[in-house]
């Protein structure tokens, strides 16, 4: 079934079919005929950061930026819902076109630049949501605030968010926003995560409940970056990682017309770079939850995130691709005995 739609939806503008596609699932949702048609949901509970998950696999951040899709998605089985990326204020992101298909290679390049509708609209349509699985927001700068004064846009969005998150996820790796990926290393690191942690804790206080926070890293560092980053995650007492964000490599992908577009490249080229800084992570991070993304197209992709040293993982590609049954698949795949 799925595999027809595509061929139809494939014929249509990428971003135009992305649109049809979540509004289809809309309209399915609403008759109730998401799980007639996908089955009910994988129950395979893990607690984890103080949360307890239905399944361990998750929607990545990017397909539902502002919330708009999120009971439909969340009907067809994932263990956890990341909305987002979401701003301050609404922007209309970079120019059209912006995202492109590159089947053969089953990848995506995508140059948005965190297009929303702004925080205030994500956080009135959380508040209406039925789906009540765990779900994060991630939050980001607008372009128009300078990487100098970005801590000041995540603050905003830290504070706007928190009551309505279950998780809070820094997005500092998108390679579409200009300077955001400097903030990844070092003192500048430090000197972002630090207020924020602060102030995480503080609102914590306040709600009177605990909002695990997590930063979302690129898949582009070498091993002594990934060792920088890891060291502050730690310093400033992260709840968990989420790797990895798409990558500006093409090496995988130079036969396809369209490699040369600017943006961050997503799917299965990018599933071995994101492997590898998962590994360096748990090597340097025992013991600190990590998100597993980048793509997962199986079940066994799944289960080698997960033996790479995920906890959890989550899709986005794969599911352009493989459609919602990927969702189901990648659940039974990592279903504990």
């Amino acid at each position: 079934m799925y595999n027809f739609a595509r061929s139809l939806l494939f014929r249509l503008d990428p971003e135009t079919s992305h649109g049809l596609a979540l509004g289809a699932l809309d309209t399915l949702h609403r008759v109730g005929g998401v799980q007639r048609v996908y089955g009910e949901p994988v129950s395979d509970p893990v607690e984890l950061m103080g949360l307890r998950f239905s399944n361990r696999v998750g929607l990545a951040a990017g397909l539902d930026k502002n919330a708009d899709h999120l009971d439909a998605l969340g009907a067809l089985g994932f263990g956890f819902v990341e909305v987002g990326t979401v701003t301050p204020k609404a922007q209309p992101g970079n120019p059209k076109p912006r995202l492109f298909r590159l089947a053969g290679h089953e990848a995506i390049i995508n140059r948005f630049g965190f297009n929303n509708k702004g925080v205030e609209h994500l956080v009135a349509q959380v508040k209406k949501r039925h789906y009540r699985g765990v779900l994060g927001i991630n939050i980001g700068k607008n372009l128009t605030t300078s990487v100098e004064n970005a801590l000041d846009d995540y603050l905003l969005c830290l504070e706007a968010v928190h009551s309505v998150a279950d998780y809070i996820a820094v997005n500092i790796s998108s390679p579409n926003t200009p300077g955001l990926r400097t903030l990844q290393f070092g003192e500048q690191l430090d000197a972002l995560l630090g207020p924020i942690r602060s102030r995480s804790q503080a609102l914590d206080s306040a709600l009177g409940r605990k909002v695990p926070l997590l930063v979302k890293i690129a898949p582009d560092m070498s091993e002594e970056e990934v060792a920088l980053v890891a060291g502050s995650i730690a310093r400033n007492a992260l709840d968990g990682v989420i790797a990895t964000n798409t990558t500006i490599a093409r090496d995988a992908v130079k036969s396809d017309p369209q490699s040369e577009e600017a943006g961050g490249l997503s799917g299965k080229p990018v599933f071995e770079a994101s492997n590898r800084v998962i590994r360096l992570l748990r090597a340097q991070l025992p013991t600190l939850p990590i998100i597993g993304v980048g793509g997962i197209d199986s079940g066994e992709a799944a289960a080698a995130k997960i033996a790479a040293g995920a906890d959890l993982v989550q899709l986005y590609s794969g599911l352009i691709y493989q459609g919602p049954g990927l969702v189901k698949a990648c659940a039974e795949a990592l279903k504990q005995p």
